[in-house]
């Protein structure tokens, strides 16, 4: 009978092994494989359960969740009746951009809703529905030169800078200028150049444009815009008073003798365009 004890012993072993095998399978699984999305991130795993998220790609993950939702949802297919932005570099360009990144902190979970936010100053944000149409009428090129005369938080100029060679704008406000600059440089946009300025005059050094735009109100279109357009090219703006009504978008296409052909988009609703206040004049004796 002792000679069958090693037997019953291996057997005994065999079936221990087996067991511990099975049970430890799921935990040495191998990782699932990692794909790569369009907008260059990596994306959870792919299993036939729901993928987790790593704890440590979370934040990332949560905004690029909410840029891609804002451009499908509020911009290539509004449910609203807004016209749809349909040009497929634009909606490119504002899947890349991080928005967030031009957003205070204070109002940064909000980056990606349907609405304008404050960005100090009495500046705000402009809504990026109202980012997408105007850079859609634009119709920039990938060898353009774009003068933006509003800087503001920067995050139109990054749009701009996805999409064309050089941006040049200007900000009034002179720290919203210096601010800007520093969260261009900070994402990465060498293309974009920023000034403290009055917008009104223009940027006549960088001139002709091959399209301008602007993201606040005047009265009235700046004649030294026009002059600094080339011919051909399109200048959008927000053009009328300060009331409830708001401004009419719109677009102006210079001709070849200099004059603009006209066409209006929307009514919509920005800060008004400010001038640098006049310098003083002779004291009264």
């Amino acid at each position: 009978m002792r000679s069958l004890e090693p037997v019953e012993c291996a057997v005994t072993r065999m079936i221990a092994l087996l067991v511990a095998a099975l049970l430890l399978t799921p935990a040495c699984a191998a990782e699932a494989p990692r794909v790569v999305d369009g907008a260059g991130q990596k994306a959870a795993p792919q299993t036939s359960e729901e993928a987790t998220v790593p704890e440590q790609a979370q934040p990332e993950d949560k905004w690029l969740v909410a840029r891609m939702a804002m451009v499908r949802e509020q911009i290539a297919h509004p449910t609203d009746g807004r016209l749809a932005v349909t040009d497929a570099r634009v909606l490119e360009a504002l899947q890349r951009v991080p928005r967030h990144q031009f957003v205070p902190q204070p109002w940064r979970g909000r980056a990606y809703a349907d609405s304008p936010l404050p960005i100090g100053f009495e500046q705000t944000i402009s809504q990026p529905y109202i980012v997408a149409i105007m850079t859609q009428l634009l119709s920039p090129g990938p060898d353009h030169i774009v003068l933006e005369v509003g800087t503001g938080s920067g995050y139109q100029a990054a749009v701009l800078g996805e999409l064309v060679r050089e941006v040049y704008t200007i900000e009034i406000v002179e720290p919203l200028a210096e601010r800007a600059a520093a969260d261009l440089r900070a994402a990465g946009y060498r293309n974009v150049h920023v000034r403290a300025g009055d917008g009104y005059l223009g940027w006549p050094e960088h001139a002709p444009f091959d399209s301008i735009i602007v993201t606040a109100a005047p009265d009235h279109v700046p004649a030294p815009l026009v002059q600094q357009l080339k011919v051909g090219g399109r200048l959008v703006i927000p053009v009328g008073p300060q009331n409830w009504q708001g401004q009419e978008l719109v677009v102006l296409e210079k001709q070849a003798d200099g004059s603009t052909r006209r066409s209006e988009v929307m009514r919509v609703r920005f800060v008004p365009l400010t001038r640098n206040p006049s310098p003083p004049g002779p004291s009264p004796r």
